[in-house]
């Protein structure tokens, strides 16, 4: 130790240290400030008045045990001012044990078709169900364009109309477009609905300044041709999650300028929060498990650097036993400095998806945010088993 510390003398240790918590937190302010001129500079899209439909789309919905939610799920799909020879709705029983296929059934829909997992493959050799569902459900589609949603959510007022003019006018071969949480019951919910408007946000300008591209499965639609073009879930298909980030980024390698995020509010799908801390962590562990696959070295310098600077803040704080209270003084200046760029941030996006009400749980938020980070980071590069939808995966 006194050897170290004759070569590296203390004083040199925290100019290091203090240079090196100053970069990273000075990239957060200049990451968080590109999303937010990104999304503030991102053109609303508009279906163009008189716009004439001609493509046929395939919706397809992987469910499992979703009996609280499908009919509400297929029924706000349903009810789109949409011409309806001009969509089917391909739902993909995942092995449900509740009343889903019952329920589904009854509505008794000729635009719903209802597939089972079971006719098309072995539960008992296989881990990824959903893109297995998916995949069966694209070969029976008879539309050109694939929307894909989920069980739990009830679609925007205009999903269909925005979703496919979009692709008429633009011809994407990708496009990801806006998730919500509504419905909150609690603080702990107004965090997750808060943080996940601001997950949205960046979605949408990361794709519009290529900064990085990701999407969410519950509000995405590619061309039927371009999923089997880039091979489907061949070669990602050995985990259980990622059905929506994988296949965006095969599609980006092939066609990095043909991706495109519709932000138009009533263009928003809609889902639940977690109820409980368990359910929550699941989650976002099945989420951060993904990220062992990511290709695009952007998205993982930059989602790198932003939980490179939270972990940063309890460090500082432990730095102080090395180097003095002053440390203290400038954890709390990273603290400070993530609050206030965070505020900003969040604020403008919760006014465009008129959820400015979030904004009153920021200061609980702020704190489990970075607390989620910090873990959810971590934890997603080192746990190898997660729980969903009743199942044990690995």
């Amino acid at each position: 130790c006194k050897l170290f510390s004759n070569i590296f003398p203390i004083e040199y240790l925290q100019i290091i240290y203090i240079a090196f918590i100053s970069t990273v937190s000075l990239f957060y302010l200049y990451l968080m400030s590109r999303y937010y001129e990104g999304w503030t500079n991102l053109p609303e899209w508009k279906t163009p008045l008189n716009h004439q439909f001609q493509t046929k789309t395939s919706i397809i919905i992987p469910v499992r045990n979703e009996e609280k939610y499908i009919v509400n799920c297929i029924q706000s799909i349903t009810r789109q001012d949409f011409p309806k020879n001009l969509y089917e709705i391909i739902i993909v029983n995942d092995f449900s044990t509740d009343k889903t296929v019952e329920l589904i059934e009854n509505l008794n829909d000729k635009n719903v078709k209802l597939l089972h997992l079971a006719d098309f493959i072995n539960p008992d050799e296989e881990q990824s169900f959903k893109k297995k569902g998916i995949e069966a459900a694209i070969k029976q589609a008879t539309g050109t364009l694939i929307l894909t949603t989920d069980g739990d959510c009830e679609v925007g007022e205009k999903w269909l109309q925005l979703m496919v003019s979009y692709y008429e006018v633009k011809h994407p071969k990708f496009i990801a477009a806006p998730v919500n949480f509504h419905k909150e019951k609690s603080n702990f919910e107004c965090f997750q609905s808060l943080d996940f408007i601001g997950m949205i946000v960046l979605t949408g300008a990361g794709i519009h300044r290529k900064l990085m591209h990701m999407c969410n499965g519950a509000n995405l639609a590619y061309e039927k041709s371009t999923f089997f073009e880039v091979g489907g879930f061949n070669g990602v298909d050995e985990m259980a999650s990622g059905d929506d980030m994988m296949i965006l980024q095969k599609i980006v390698a092939k066609y990095p300028n043909d991706i495109g995020f519709l932000k138009n509010i009533k263009a928003t799908n809609f889902t639940e929060a977690k109820p409980d801390f368990k359910s929550f962590y699941q989650q976002r562990l099945r989420w951060a498990t993904k990220s062992k696959t990511y290709k695009e070295f952007k998205m993982i310098f930059y989602l790198g650097m932003v939980w490179l600077f939270c972990v940063t803040i309890p460090l500082t704080i432990f730095s102080a036993l090395f180097f003095g209270k002053m440390m203290l003084w400038l954890a709390f200046l990273q603290f400070l400095l993530k609050a206030i760029v965070d505020f900003f941030y969040l604020r403008m996006s919760s006014r465009y998806f008129n959820r400015g009400d979030l904004m009153n749980s920021f200061l609980y938020s702020s704190v489990a945010h970075l607390i989620y980070i910090i873990l959810v980071g971590a934890l997603g590069n080192l746990v190898k088993t997660y729980e969903w939808k009743g199942r044990k995966v690995s």
